[in-house]
């Protein structure tokens, strides 16, 4: 089964069982801190619980680890099991309409070890202008317990990333703009340029205009440049918007797909790694 699903076969779902499977809420912006839980608290799926991406998902940055350092997978397991999701129930996430954020939820809860986690595709705006369900009644929901089992094979550290570098049978995937690939702008870091040895492959390619994720085949085009045998690790500047290529990657058959959770921001952190700038090749 494909990692994406359709909203008719979530409405399906919670016509059928609401409590056979999990909804979790997690849109963000940014520019406004507090828009995804005004968002929520107007109108949201029903039974569908919130999740605040930088207060549930990310820890405070330190010297290192990125501009969204990732909690230990302990703390990542209490925090969701606090929100009442398990590594049991299904779980369908979705944000305003197939954004970073969903795939960051969709990513944490693959790495705990979670067997059936979703993303709705088209996200929320999808959702309304189908004209499905809405409520703006806050669920509550009881805590649970996440038993995680961690996937080490879906995390890279910098340490790894460092080793891996020329490395045969390994790419390297930039998710970034191809200006911030090249080092041409650096909007959100103090140092531009890129990973030496990475290829680029911009996140927002993976998905179309109406929000839906481009499907297999076309996945699959986009990354032919990197042979389907690859281990690929993949950043962003932060480890937010290289989740939507993991996603993407994964639905396109790779199989040994790694998230730089780090990223550009961890990386430029040590003075002692090295930086590329200009055109490469593109995956």
């Amino acid at each position: 089964m494909s990692n994406v699903v359709s909203k008719e076969w979530v409405l399906e779902q919670l016509r059928s069982d609401p409590r056979g499977v999990i909804v979790a809420d997690v849109r963000f912006r940014p520019d406004a801190a507090g828009y995804g839980f005004e968002a929520y608290q107007r109108e949201h799926l029903p039974g569908a619980v919130f999740v605040d991406l930088k207060k549930d998902l990310m820890d405070p940055p330190r010297e290192h680890g990125g501009r969204s350092p990732l909690p230990p997978p302990e703390e990542l397991a209490r925090r969701l099991g606090k929100l009442g999701i398990d590594a049991d129930t299904p779980v369908v996430v979705y944000d305003d309409d197939l954004r970073p954020e969903a795939a960051r939820l969709w990513w944490v809860l693959k790495y705990l070890g979670h067997e059936s986690a979703y993303i709705l595709d088209g996200g929320f705006a999808g959702w309304k202008s189908a004209g499905y369900p809405l409520t703006p009644a806050i669920s509550h929901s009881a805590p649970r317990v996440f038993r995680a089992n961690v996937r080490k094979d879906w995390l890279a550290d910098v340490d790894e990333v460092r080793a891996k570098i020329g490395a045969g049978g390994i790419t390297l995937l930039d998710s970034r703009d191809w200006k911030q690939y090249t080092g041409e702008t650096a909007p959100l870091d103090p140092v531009a340029g890129h990973i030496p040895g990475a290829v680029h492959a911009f996140w927002k390619d993976g998905v179309d205009e109406d929000g839906t994720m481009k499907g297999a085949e076309l996945q699959k085009e986009r990354f032919a440049a990197i042979p389907p045998e690859h281990e690929v690790i993949v950043y962003c500047g932060s480890g937010l918007s290289a989740c939507p290529n993991v996603l993407a990657l994964q639905e396109a058959g790779y199989r040994k797909v790694k998230l730089y959770a780090g990223s550009w921001s961890d990386w430029i952190s040590y003075e002692e790694n090295e930086i590329a700038v200009g055109a490469a090749a593109e995956g």
